[in-house]
This record gives structure tokens, C-alpha cells and sequence, in this order.
């Protein structure tokens, strides 16, 4: 598999996942003119709903890390101006939000996946 073709591989493994947990997926590869969101999701616990942007980051091999550790500054500050342009649509959502990451990593063919979510995270503005 190219690149593309792993990363389109490891959403569909989030949105398969967010699914079996509940939620509610309500947008695939939300695109703006500055930036992506891979998953917007509705997450329901009982009478509080919050809407999930997921970043998905998928690796087949170890050799640059955790899958995770791939997002970037830049990255995150594109996807909080995705965010906002999301907003200008759908103002009902701004109460209840939070930025998740879902990583997919899968070393071997003939084991399944290995997910990792990390829920309502905040990105370090400190480092670079």
C-alpha cells in the first residue's frame, strides 16, 4: 500500500472503532482551504453530547515512531483553523467539543491493528 492508501486504510479502521464505542460519525476528510479534518464525530454520554475532531495517524512500521507522535504544530494549528471554519457552519456544536487522536499502528501483516485513542487532548505550543 502507498501512503494514501494506508492512511484512507487506518480512518477507516477509526470510524469503524468511534462506531463500536457509540459515536456517531458525521463527517469523513473535512476539508478547508486551511486544513483537514480526518473524523467529525458525535459522541453521546448520557444527556451531554460533545463533538469529536479526530486526527488519524496510521503507521505500518516503528521506524519513525509512534503514530502519534507524527502530528506536527503546523498540523494542529491547520486542523484549530479547520475547526473554526467548521463553526461558521455549524454554530449549534460550539458548546460541546473536544479534539481526539486516534492511532493506528500495525507492525504485521498477520496481527490485527493496534489502536491507541487519545481523548480531548491539547497540543504543547511550547515546542515546535
Amino acid at each position: 500500500m502507498n501512503k494514501k492508501e494506508i492512511g484512507c486504510w487506518g480512518e477507516n479502521i477509526a470510524a469503524d472503532y468511534l462506531s463500536r464505542k457509540g459515536y456517531s460519525i458525521l463527517a469523513r476528510n473535512f476539508y478547508t482551504p486551511q486544513g483537514e479534518i480526518d473524523l467529525i464525530a458525535l459522541k453521546v454520554d448520557r444527556d451531554e453530547k460533545t463533538l469529536v475532531f479526530a486526527e488519524v495517524k496510521t503507521r505500518t512500521s516503528d521506524r519513525y515512531g509512534y503514530p502519534e507522535e507524527a502530528i506536527t504544530l503546523k498540523k494542529w494549528k491547520n486542523m484549530l483553523k479547520a475547526i473554526d471554519n467548521y463553526f461558521q457552519d455549524q454554530p449549534e456544536y460550539q458548546d460541546g467539543w473536544q479534539i481526539d487522536v486516534i492511532a493506528i499502528q500495525r507492525l504485521r501483516e498477520d496481527h490485527p491493528p493496534e489502536i491507541a485513542h487519545f481523548e480531548n487532548v491539547l497540543m504543547d505550543y511550547g515546542r515546535e
